[in-house]
């Protein structure tokens, strides 16, 4: 393409360009891999369940439990899936990947209105580039839709201050804050009104009843709609319904008891947990700010800490509002998840556009005033990329035998097992030949930038080329990762040979004791039925291969069981081996 019609692209059609190479990025690689995690194929058979029996309120899936989260994913995933009939790995991930692509529109229209447009469209590009988002956007997870709703909300409540100055209540806000909340529960109204209180009172503009009455009606209005499923969801659910939302949404925070539910909330990290993950998640835009610091000049303190303080204080007020709105938004969604001891690095998505904004300045900065260390991180960049390219090159063409080479660094079998899927997906095929003219396209355009002494083509070179590495590692990498080492195989090898009828097949589930083979349950058609609970008489059986001999211990004196077959592979979503084993009463 011609370097006019790609400027024109970037002025007149930013956002259609930035909606086009999102979808591009994605698109075509949520279809091509399996569920090879617990997470996804457990939030889809919610899907199925629903599909199947008409239940859109509170379904039951793998054996007798019901989803741990309210059901806007699931009705998303669901809605996809009606075309078709059925839901598949496209279908699942969709909702995501729309999220993906409507936050990255939404985050460009805002931005860039209020700063230097080239500040906004480089806080996009690093936004779908880093490694948090462009994972979640691909994932049948809660995370990317979660996130989209409660950013998308928050800016409506920017755009409600600085047009109508808290006037009325815009209808968009409590329908954007009650999809949030039938997302992931409360916390998709309680942490934007805490991040839009602490803006207004930074603000300085309102009294405290006033801000007070703005925030109680958003609150009010956007618990309406979700108060409904609630109360339908309780009935059907009873007690148990109960203690689950109350676990998820309260014990978490307040590290309450997990008595009352059947497993543990887990993810319990410590106080740096979300500073390491922030790092992480921004790869590899965070390498470059830590090149930055090697050189800076130290200024001393001038006068006392509390003048210096004050300083501070004094200069983040002052800031123009979009600034400080993200400042603040920044801080506190960090701050908030911080206080729980559960944690995880999806917690912290809705901060990435804000944070984003504040990236994209410092990297502009540095791209104009530090030009060396720009070049130097696009030099360890395409160094990089090009050892990925080179060994995809090598095994392609059988120069390389990669599991060969691995075997002399581990003996460790799942390692071994992913890399000899990688091998494989190296194969020639015609995605993988795409994926790599585009990755040498990048390369080549790195190399000759790094000659050139235009620092902002270099910045955007090496964008493109992340842009392809994400394309190569999506399309190539994890394809072959997914596809080797998910359920999907042995569950169609145990269908195909033994006659796994729906009201037959039993599993335990129990996690406290227990792995629960969510990706079985989901490629088996979510046919499974608790064993522990419902005794039957005879059947077949599923259990890792960590489980198996504790459940025949357990059961010798009431139950024959017959090893029938064990999967070839470790399974990726239970990390061992699955065993099927044919059951009688005594």
């Amino acid at each position: 393409m011609r370097t006019s019609a790609l400027q024109y692209l970037y002025l007149q059609k930013p956002v259609s360009t930035v909606i086009f190479v999102c979808l591009f990025s994605i698109l075509p690689w949520i279809a091509t891999g399996d569920f090879s995690t617990k997470g996804e194929p457990r939030e889809a058979a919610v899907a199925v369940s629903m599909l199947e029996t008409g239940n859109w309120t509170l379904p039951t899936v793998y054996a007798d439990e019901f989803a741990y989260k309210p059901p806007m994913v699931h009705w998303l995933m669901a809605a996809c899936s009606l075309p078709q009939g059925y839901v598949s790995e496209l279908t699942a991930r969709l909702p995501s990947a729309i999220a993906y692509t409507a936050l990255m529109a939404i985050v460009l229209i805002f931005l860039g209105r209020r700063v230097r447009f080239q500040e906004a469209f480089i806080a996009v590009c690093l936004l779908f580039t880093c490694v948090e988002i462009h994972r979640a956007g691909m994932t049948a997870r809660v995370d990317m839709v979660l996130t989209t709703f409660m950013v998308a909300g928050l800016i409506q409540m920017y755009r409600w201050e600085e047009k109508l100055s808290l006037k009325g209540l815009p209808v968009g806000i409590p329908l954007l804050f009650s999809g949030a909340v039938l997302t992931k529960g409360p916390v998709g109204i309680i942490l934007p009104l805490f991040v839009f209180g602490v803006y207004l009172l930074m603000l300085r503009k309102y009294n405290f009843l006033r801000i007070f009455k703005a925030l109680f009606y958003t609150f009010v209005a956007s618990l309406f709609i979700p108060m409904l499923w609630y109360i339908e969801a309780w009935k059907q659910g009873g007690d148990e319904f109960l203690n689950v939302v109350l676990a998820e949404n309260f014990g978490r925070f307040f590290h309450l008891s997990e008595a009352n539910i059947s497993y543990e909330l887990g993810h319990k990290e410590g106080f740096w947990y979300n500073f390491i993950t922030l790092a992480a998640g921004f790869m590899p835009w965070t390498l470059l700010l830590f090149f930055s610091l090697f050189g800076m000049r130290r200024r001393k303190l001038q006068g006392r800490l509390g003048t210096w303080l004050r300083n501070v204080w004094s200069n983040i007020l002052s800031l123009d509002k979009v600034r400080l709105f993200s400042l603040v938004a920044s801080v506190c969604i960090v701050f908030f998840y911080m206080l729980p001891s559960s944690k995880r690095s999806v917690y912290l998505m809705p901060a990435y556009p804000f944070i984003a904004l504040f990236m994209s300045q410092g990297i502009l900065y540095l791209t104009e005033h530090r030009s060396k260390l720009t070049r130097v991180f696009a030099g360890v960049l395409t160094g990089v990329a090009s050892v990925a390219f080179m060994t995809a090159l090598l095994s392609m063409t059988g120069m390389v035998d990669l599991v060969a080479l691995a075997g002399n660094y581990t003996t460790k079998l799942s390692a071994l097992q992913s890399i000899e899927a990688v091998s494989h997906a190296f194969r020639p095929s015609v995605p993988t030949i795409i994926v790599l003219i585009l990755l040498l396209s990048a390369l080549l355009t790195s190399y000759y930038q790094l000659f050139k002494k235009i620092n902002i083509k270099m910045l955007y070179a090496s964008i493109f080329l992340v842009f392809c590495v994400h394309l190569f590692i999506d399309g190539i990498v994890m394809r072959g990762i997914r596809n080797e080492n998910s359920s999907r195989a042995f569950a169609r090898e145990i269908r195909d040979t033994y006659s796994l009828n729906k009201d037959k097949l039993f599993v335990m589930n129990n996690l406290r004791q227990y792995t629960n083979l969510y990706g079985l349950n989901f490629y088996l058609g979510n046919c499974f039925h608790n064993f522990e609970t419902e005794q039957p008489q005879t059947g077949y059986f599923l259990a890792d291969e960590r489980d198996y001999p504790k459940i025949l211990e357990r059961y010798a004196g009431v139950y024959t069981f017959e090893e029938l077959r064990t999967s070839d592979r470790i399974l990726a979503d239970v990390k061992a081996r699955v065993v099927l084993s044919r059951f009688v009463r005594k």
